[in-house]
């Protein structure tokens, strides 16, 4: 029978249930909010989450200065008094409006009245400077009616589009070959990880003479940092000097040894070969712990029962070791379907987007277009996806990680 948690237990874990929060619960939160926006840095009117129309006074201002400069500068230029009279009136009737906003700076709410005003008076301008630029030589005929547009722009509408983006994602064709690249390196870099890191648990745990040592040998490449290995295999798989390259262009696998990287099928293979070698390590320590944990007298029964090492591995150690083989294939996956830096070094989702899976074309989304409200609808369906992942190890496999029975 479980006990349920008093009060006493409960303050004992608030401390891990905020830390949670925050570190965990909040980022994803957060990434949910921003996939309801058109949110965009580079863009002014899109550069917040604005639920309501809003106005940049910033820009108001600055647009305020110029329109006041330039006209006043063309006054000379327009040689009706009455056209001229206009012109000052104007003048007049931007420094009043943005009077009204003095000391006020940023992005704020307006009500409809402060609206109307600031479209009047972008409306009157426009109508004035389209009159005089059309009548008459102004030094500034080319920048007034571009100024002009900015009061316009200075009213930011509200850029919330609901599940829109969830749906644009859906049609977009460069989000299917970024998934599909994402689940082809998965599926094949922890398949061949798995049997190698398998084999090679099995040898790590024979008991060798110097066993530390080989042990501690073989988690060397586990141990170099993941930009510091892909730098390394970058060189090797260089056309020009890798060694790697040419060694397989010996081989008759590649034409040429330039075509390692620059082609879609060897970047993809030079990018799982490469996570193969820094990886195996890691899944070898997991499986190592399982069969640690492997009674020796099951194999001496096995074996006086007529049982060869070949059907004892099967008959024994595979099944005695399906919760520590989940373990680490739920542990790769996760990560293998979260791969960023390995490939960002390697070939930077290159060729051609060959190898850009879902957290390069995320990157490239949030920061290098700096489309926060786009590549954060990636990101959530890459945690989608994670989490479908993660339901189906631990609940299809039929066995219960959290059980401690």
């Amino acid at each position: 029978m479980k006990q349920k948690l008093g009060f006493n237990g409960w303050l004992y874990l608030l401390p891990t249930l905020i830390l949670i929060g925050i570190f965990s619960l909040w980022p994803v939160i957060q990434s949910v909010t921003y996939t309801l926006f058109d949110y965009k840095l580079n863009d002014q009117q899109k550069s917040g989450l604005y639920l309501n129309e809003r106005f940049n006074t910033d820009l108001f201002h600055e647009t305020a200065l110029y329109i006041d400069l330039f006209l006043s500068e063309d006054l000379a230029n327009i040689t009706n008094n009455e056209d001229k009279v206009r012109a000052e009136e104007t003048i007049e009737d931007v420094k009043s409006v943005s009077a009204e906003y003095k000391g006020v700076d940023g992005v704020i709410e307006i009500t409809s009245g402060q609206r109307n005003e600031i479209v009047r008076l972008y409306e009157d301008t426009k109508g004035i400077i389209s009159e005089l630029t059309a009548e008459y030589s102004l030094t500034h005929g080319d920048s007034l009616p571009l100024l002009v547009e900015d009061f316009n722009k200075s009213i930011i509408p509200s850029n919330f589009i609901g599940l829109a983006a969830y749906k644009e994602a859906i049609g977009d064709k460069r989000v299917h070959i970024a998934l599909w690249n994402t689940i082809l390196f998965t599926v094949v870099s922890v398949s061949i990880e798995l049997v190698l890191g398998l084999g090679l648990a099995l040898i790590l745990n024979k008991a060798i003479k110097g066993q530390g040592l080989v042990r501690t040998t073989s988690l060397i490449p586990w141990a170099i940092p993941t930009a510091v290995a892909a730098l390394m295999w970058s060189y090797l798989y260089d056309g020009s000097s890798g060694v790697v390259a040419h060694f397989f262009e010996n081989l008759g696998l590649i034409n040429q040894s330039q075509d390692l990287l620059l082609s879609q099928g060897g970047a993809m293979v030079s990018t799982i070969l490469a996570d193969v070698w820094k990886t195996t390590p890691y899944m070898a320590l997991l499986l190592l712990a399982g069969l640690q944990n492997i009674p020796g007298s099951l194999y001496e029964a096995a074996s006086i029962d007529g049982a060869s090492k070949f059907k004892s591995f099967f008959s024994v150690t595979l099944p005695l070791l399906k919760s520590s083989i989940l373990v680490a294939l739920l542990f790769r996956t996760l990560d293998a379907f979260r791969v960023f830096d390995l490939i960002f070094v390697l070939t930077g989702g290159g060729p051609g987007g060959a190898t850009e899976t879902m957290s390069i074309y995320a990157y490239k989304t949030m920061f290098g277009q700096t489309n926060f409200g786009y590549g954060s609808v990636v990101v959530m369906i890459m945690f989608v996806c994670v989490a479908i992942i993660a339901m189906i190890f631990v609940r299809l496999l039929g066995t219960n990680l959290l059980d401690r029975n």
